[in-house]
């Protein structure tokens, strides 16, 4: 038996695995507090939900990773203040985000998220941080696809260009 073969939770961290989920854990921080404005910003209250489901998916996360860098002694990062609510009408409508950009840039952030996932389960040697990754990872594939039907069904998306096979036009 070697060093790293018996109880994942009793071996250390190494250094990649350890900023690899500092640096997640600071990215989720930020986003929770995104999210919170976010909210604020948006009208439509299909998205709101969708906010406030990111938003309480991060803070799922946050518990989880932060329990994890605790038990090995690492030191958390900082997090932003909790954004207050506003009424979107105090908000000028030239300095709001729109509802289209607020989905989009949810997107944005679940498509980093996922590669961040992947890249946490691809260098992890400790099996209990690969799987809480594949699950993080999981749920925010989910919520991905939650996002992507809002966006189709509101009109939001914006596809690339479409490639149409030339064989099929002949």
């Amino acid at each position: 038996m070697g060093i790293l073969s018996g109880n994942p939770t009793e071996e250390p961290m190494h250094y990649g695995e350890v900023f690899a989920i500092w640096s997640f854990d600071l990215a989720a921080k930020q986003m929770v507090a995104g999210y919170e404005t976010m909210h604020n910003h948006a009208g439509d209250e299909d998205l709101k939900k969708i906010i406030l489901e990111a938003k309480e998916l991060c803070k799922q996360n946050l518990k989880q990773v932060e329990q994890l860098l605790k038990e090995n002694g690492v030191g958390l990062p900082p997090a932003p203040p909790e954004r207050p609510n506003a009424c979107l009408d105090d908000i000028p409508v030239g300095a709001r985000f729109q509802d289209p950009e607020i989905a989009a840039a949810i997107s944005a952030d679940i498509a980093a998220g996922l590669v961040a996932c992947s890249q946490v389960m691809g260098q992890a040697i400790r099996e209990d941080i690969a799987m809480l990754f594949g699950q993080i990872h999981t749920q925010k594939a989910t919520l991905g696809a939650k996002v992507l039907r809002l966006n189709k069904e509101k009109g939001w998306l914006i596809p690339p260009p479409l490639h149409k096979n030339k064989a099929e036009n002949c």
